[in-house]
């Protein structure tokens, strides 16, 4: 989702629909029955007032301001605060909120229905109403879209490069782990730009620098405190990037995470990074030590197309594509002892560049 001009800034397109609804304190979420289009404003302007039984005062749709309790809860959106008005358009599942508050006119950069909700844990109610008003107006005329393309191949990713890249990851003893289940062609900012954008949260490889990182970050950006990744090896040396998309509380037995290394290649001059995701979803015994350690799905398919629908969902990908290399993994066990399968493809995706996507005058949510 991109920002675009100030709520009191009419947008330059033509308005398609206007309607006015109503949420309560009770709903979490609200279907508007809205599609928007790629390149669309979104334009809201909303009144009223929610009362929270342990606040001290009533609050409008920009919500209460974050203060340390905000560190426990889970909200939808961690960068505003409790009781403001977000938004979100896509599938419930990977669609990304973000903040209407008050007044805003954001630019949809993704097709798909547009909901709105009150930022509150899913458990948490309050007393009172919002009136939203929704008006949908045209993309503006410079604006330019180019929708994710679905492709067999992608140019330079053939079979030299998958004899380039080991199959698995290894621990710090060399142990075979995880499988290589996906592939980025992009410069090291716009892989940082997409993750982000889709909601995933870097995370640290050792307990300090994690521990510091939520305690510096968790109050004014993200109330994500993330369990360290270990440190696994690619390439002769540790992840370069480890990405983690959880709720807060709930990281600790369960989240989908991944690990990122740069290749020591390029690909028709563009950066290769190649990764590892599976989805945490508990804990077991760890067989080279008798420890606990997590527990993955065994169907890694899962989090390799969790991977493909997130970032895809941001609309800052240009071409998808999945390979079967000639020595595809399609059963083993992690360095662990956990067993895990899959149909050995790998998910491949393409960056856009800085000129794609929706008008470069406009500048992400996240």
């Amino acid at each position: 989702m991109q920002a675009a001009a100030g709520p009191n800034q009419a947008p330059l397109g033509k308005r398609r629909i206007s309607q006015e609804v109503q949420i309560t304190g009770d709903q979490l979420w609200s279907d508007t029955g809205i599609d928007v289009q790629p390149g669309e404003h979104i334009v809201v302007t909303a009144i009223g007032m929610l009362r929270y039984a342990d606040a001290k005062e009533d609050n409008g749709p920009d919500g209460i301001p974050r203060g340390f309790k905000d560190l426990l809860r889970i909200l939808p959106f961690n960068g505003a605060g409790r009781g403001a008005l977000i938004g979100r358009v896509g599938e419930a599942d990977i669609a990304q909120p973000f903040l209407l508050g008050a007044g805003r006119n954001a630019v949809a950069a993704v097709p798909g229905r547009l909901a709105i909700g009150i930022n509150q844990a899913s458990d948490d109610t309050s007393d009172g109403t919002y009136t939203v008003h929704i008006a949908i107006h045209a993309a503006d005329s410079d604006a330019t879209y180019h929708p994710v393309r679905q492709v067999k191949t992608i140019s330079g990713v053939n079979a030299s490069v998958f004899a380039k890249v080991p199959r698995r990851i290894t621990d710090k003893g060399g142990n075979p782990g995880d499988i290589v289940n996906f592939l980025i062609l992009g410069s090291e900012d716009a892989m940082q730009k997409v993750f982000t954008a889709a909601g995933w949260v870097k995370v640290d490889v050792d307990v300090r620098g994690t521990v510091l990182h939520g305690i510096l970050e968790s109050i004014s950006k993200e109330s994500y405190l993330t369990m360290p990744m270990s440190p696994l090896y690619l390439f002769g040396r540790v992840q370069d990037y480890g990405w983690a998309h959880a709720e807060p509380i709930k990281v600790v037995a369960s989240r989908n995470h991944l690990r990122i290394w740069k290749a020591p290649f390029e690909i028709d001059g563009q950066t290769l990074w190649v990764g590892a995701a599976t989805h945490d979803i508990g804990f077991e015994r760890d067989e080279r030590n008798n420890g606990v350690t997590h527990k993955i799905d065994p169907d890694v398919d899962l989090e390799r197309d969790y991977v493909e629908k997130t970032l895809t969902s941001t609309g800052l990908v240009a071409e998808v594509a999945h390979a079967l290399p000639t020595d595809a993994l399609k059963e083993a066990r992690t360095a662990t002892g956990g067993s895990f399968h899959s149909d050995g493809r790998v998910l491949i995706l393409k960056l856009d560049g800085p000129t794609a996507g929706v008008s470069a005058k406009s500048s992400n949510l996240h």
